[in-house]
């Protein structure tokens, strides 16, 4: 009996290995973030939230007074001394704006990491599962979604404020938190709908795989440029209801962020004696920085959304015809 040998040396069976759960992971970061930076509103966007974040972190560095430091006897107009002149009290509006930063900075990215955490938890856990699971968590995420925002928090903080309770960046964190995450979570809801009927998903389920790894693996991935979308928006209205709920007494007075910057300029009377830099550079970095993070999420939404992403390459397409 004669037997042939089908075996070939020059054969490499692991020619084309199976790529990775961390290498496809590496892979498709790069692809993102080569994408985040191709887009100029991101790039720019970016660029200003790291300026706000850098000088925050380097505020020692910028200035030789403290926050809380009194360096003249009344309010000052802006010299070579101090660049943006003092507060009422004789602090240095510089130091109070770059120590400022940090806390506003700290609170919206906690507020804005907590309420994503929520936005996931409740959304995609809600679309997934489906039956009495997706009735509870829709409830609840219903409840918390007809509920105004910014009175609720303003409500819950004056109860926190009025306790025991300290106030602190912490207790503004944890109210913006509570009030910001469930639109997000509805959209996330109606996303995980669509992608749970996939054939990835399916595929998954059949051969076995736990329903952890098929949300964190599978179908949240899918959804990284809504979650991106999701938290942004959400830090930009955290920003924004801190510097409110401060502006309005509701934090603490005694430390120096852009809110209560606001508030002190007010309890001066700064606009009516027309002392102009006790309220002005903070109102600018306010909208500075959250007119950047919008651009961020007009740019996210650029990438993800395929319609204008169409529209984006036709008009790119009709601009190279015409240089023609």
């Amino acid at each position: 009996m004669q037997t042939t040998n089908v075996s070939n040396p020059n054969l490499n069976i692991n020619a084309n290995p199976t790529p990775s759960i961390a290498e496809t992971t590496r892979k498709s970061g790069a692809r993102f973030l080569q994408a985040l930076t191709a887009n100029p509103k991101i790039t720019f966007g970016l660029c200003v939230v790291a300026f706000f974040i850098l000088i925050a972190l380097c505020a020692p560095l910028l200035t030789h007074y403290g926050p809380q430091d009194k360096v003249a006897a009344t309010a000052l107009p802006p010299s070579a001394e101090h660049i943006l002149g003092t507060t009422g009290l004789g602090q240095d509006m510089l130091s109070q704006l770059l120590y400022g930063a940090r806390i506003s900075l700290l609170i919206g990215f906690m507020a804005a990491i907590g309420s994503t955490a929520l936005q996931i938890l409740f959304g995609v856990a809600s679309g997934y599962f489906g039956g009495l699971i997706d009735e509870v968590l829709s409830l609840i995420t219903n409840v918390f979604l007809v509920l105004p925002g910014l009175p609720l928090a303003i409500v819950i903080a004056a109860l926190a404020n009025g306790s025991s309770a300290n106030k602190n960046e912490y207790v503004i964190a944890l109210v913006l938190l509570v009030t910001s995450w469930s639109y997000g979570a509805r959209v996330l809801r109606a996303q995980t709908l669509s992608l749970r009927e996939r054939e990835f998903v399916t595929a998954s389920r059949s051969s076995g795989e736990s329903a952890f790894r098929i949300i964190f693996f599978e179908i949240v991935p899918n959804e990284v440029a809504l979650v991106a979308s999701t938290f942004v928006g959400t830090f930009v209205y955290a920003i924004g209801a801190e510097v409110a709920l401060e502006f309005l007494g509701l934090g603490d007075a005694g430390q120096a962020s852009w809110g209560t910057i606001l508030f002190w300029a007010q309890n001066n009377g700064a606009l009516l004696s027309g002392q102009w830099w006790q309220f002005l550079p903070a109102g600018l970095c306010v909208a500075v920085l959250c007119a950047s993070l919008t651009f961020v999420n007009f740019g996210i939404d650029e990438i993800a959304n395929p319609n204008l992403r169409n529209e984006k390459r036709i008009k790119s397409l009709k601009q190279r015809r015409m240089a023609a």
